[in-house]
């Protein structure tokens, strides 16, 4: 029988392996009020169409690593501030699209929420993100 010291290294032995994961895997929320959804199709649209719109890449360096959308930022979601917004975006009416890993991957809704609550007024949310990108079959830049 395990004994308390023993049960609770195993217990924090289990949460570092697998705490993680779970935390990982929980999906973007629908919608975020202030944003507008959107697939791959209407971003690719977006970006033949709006000239000025800045398309932000939420992921981390080492998933951007892998490839990205051509002419995408990368600012990983936890650098998200007013003034790395205003580094990269003109004016706070500038189309804006937020992009991360996919329906699995919350960054790109926090980084749009912050830009929401920064007061930019016209911003597209990429939900399905890369791996709707990938799977749509889009040309990938490394």
């Amino acid at each position: 029988m395990l004994n308390t010291r023993s049960t609770m290294a195993v217990v924090c032995l289990l949460t570092m392996m697998f705490g993680g994961t779970v935390m990982a895997k929980e999906d973007a929320p629908d919608s975020i009020d202030g944003t507008t959804k959107v697939g791959a199709e209407k971003l690719v649209e977006l970006m033949q169409t709006k000239s000025d719109l800045v398309v932000i890449d939420s992921r981390k360096p080492s998933d951007r690593a892998k490839g990205f959308i051509e002419g995408s930022i990368g600012l990983v979601n936890t650098d998200t501030n007013s003034s790395t917004l205003a580094k990269h975006i003109k004016s706070k009416s500038t189309p804006v699209a937020f992009f991360c890993n996919g329906v699995k991957c919350g960054r790109s809704g926090k980084a749009a929420t912050i830009a929401v609550n920064d007061g930019y007024t016209n911003i597209y949310w990429f939900r399905g993100g890369w791996d709707e990108w990938i799977a749509k079959g889009l040309p990938v830049s490394k």
